[in-house]
């Protein structure tokens, strides 16, 4: 090695020891998210694995079909469903990855805490902790959503602001390194406002500076002003926003899908429809393949993956499965390494090194700062 070389080496990695620590993987920079050091707008649709486990591989697969980069998962804690199991969070990471598809992770059994019988955050952050062994090292290839609509109404903005604080320091305090991503109080759709008044103190709490804000879309946001100024909130704040869930319409109300995904894709916003099927009575025509069926798209469905600003024409699969424009000298993608990008090495495992002339950082050693 030159020693040209060896001293920049040297002097990267002390300058990463003495940086303030960056997240591995998936990670949020002002308003946008990247992966592999790639803008990366999430295009996606949910699954309900803790109700219909046996039907998660099928629906994986399909989804994929669709284009679509992103799932999002339901599991369940045990509190309110069957524990989703640590195996199982594993076999779907693993599926997920095999599918190309960026696994958003969700404890769905802290919906609505205050207006019903519902898990806590803290209750939430025991089951992360619990099931660590299966995402630890997956940084890459999963998001956390610390807990699905954590707060019904009429709760205070400082008890919905003050709980996901301490959930991150707790996530931290246990090594997790994910993105995390928050959702909105008012069962998802924050009519008051809360997450939007308060996402940035709740960002600036984390050690890592690694959150993104999810909100979910339903009656609440029936008209295009509503939606444009809740994202351009979000996006003037330089702050990351997903659209988590939506629909066409939720409980027979009008949901202006078509605005939501047109001003998703304005401001580089992800989405993730809701949801693949299974729902119950009064929301079936939430479902987007009718009987888990790919080739029987509802009308909302075929909305959701066909329209123009749908998600064939908008998405683009992680470069981390080899999809999107990162490139490099090497040919393995890119690194931000503590605010750096080098070429990630194609033939070098561990480490430091150098391939067409350039140096090189090995994807593991990537992931690991």
């Amino acid at each position: 090695m030159k020693t040209s070389t060896l001293i920049k080496h040297v002097s990267a990695i002390a300058m990463a020891i003495a940086a303030a620590s960056s997240s591995a993987g998936i990670y949020v920079s002002g308003s946008t998210v990247y992966e592999n050091s790639s803008p990366f707008v999430m295009r996606g649709v949910n699954v309900a694995h803790a109700w219909y486990a046996d039907k998660t591989s099928s629906s994986l697969s399909d989804i994929s079909k669709t284009g679509a980069n992103t799932v999002r998962v339901v599991l369940a804690t045990g509190k309110l469903w069957s524990k989703t199991s640590e195996s199982q969070v594993a076999s779907i990471i693993s599926q997920a990855k095999a599918n190309k598809l960026i696994a958003v992770l969700e404890v769905h059994d802290t919906t609505g805490y205050g207006e019903q019988t519902a898990a806590t955050l803290n209750e939430a952050v025991d089951y992360w902790i619990s099931i660590k062994n299966s995402l630890i090292g997956q940084e890459d290839y999963v998001v956390i959503n610390i807990g699905n609509e954590p707060f019904g109404n009429g709760q205070s903005a400082s008890t919905w602001t003050n709980g996901h604080k301490n959930a991150i320091s707790r996530l931290r305090a246990a090594g997790f390194k994910h993105a995390l991503m928050v959702d909105a109080a008012n069962w998802g759709q924050d009519w008051q406002n809360i997450m939007r008044d308060n996402a940035a103190s709740v960002l600036a709490s984390d050690p890592q500076k690694n959150v993104m804000f999810s909100v979910h879309m339903y009656q609440v946001y029936n008209n295009a002003s509503i939606i444009n100024s809740y994202m351009s909130s979000f996006k003037s704040n330089g702050l990351a926003l997903v659209v988590g869930e939506f629909a066409a319409d939720h409980f027979g109300e009008n949901v202006d899908e078509g605005s939501i995904m047109s001003y998703a894709k304005q401001y580089n916003y992800g989405y993730i429809g809701w949801s693949w099927a299974g729902n119950g009575s009064g929301l079936t025509s939430l479902d987007i393949a009718q009987n888990f069926n790919p080739s029987t798209l509802s009308s909302w469905g075929n909305t959701l993956i066909n329209s123009a600003n749908g998600i064939k024409a908008t998405s683009k699969k992680a470069t981390i499965f080899g999809g999107g424009s990162s490139s490099s000298a090497a040919s393995g993608g890119t690194c931000n390494w503590y605010g750096t990008n080098y070429p990630i090495c194609v033939n070098t495992s561990s480490g430091w090194g150098w391939e067409n002339n350039k140096s090189c950082i090995a994807r593991s050693t990537c992931s690991s700062q």
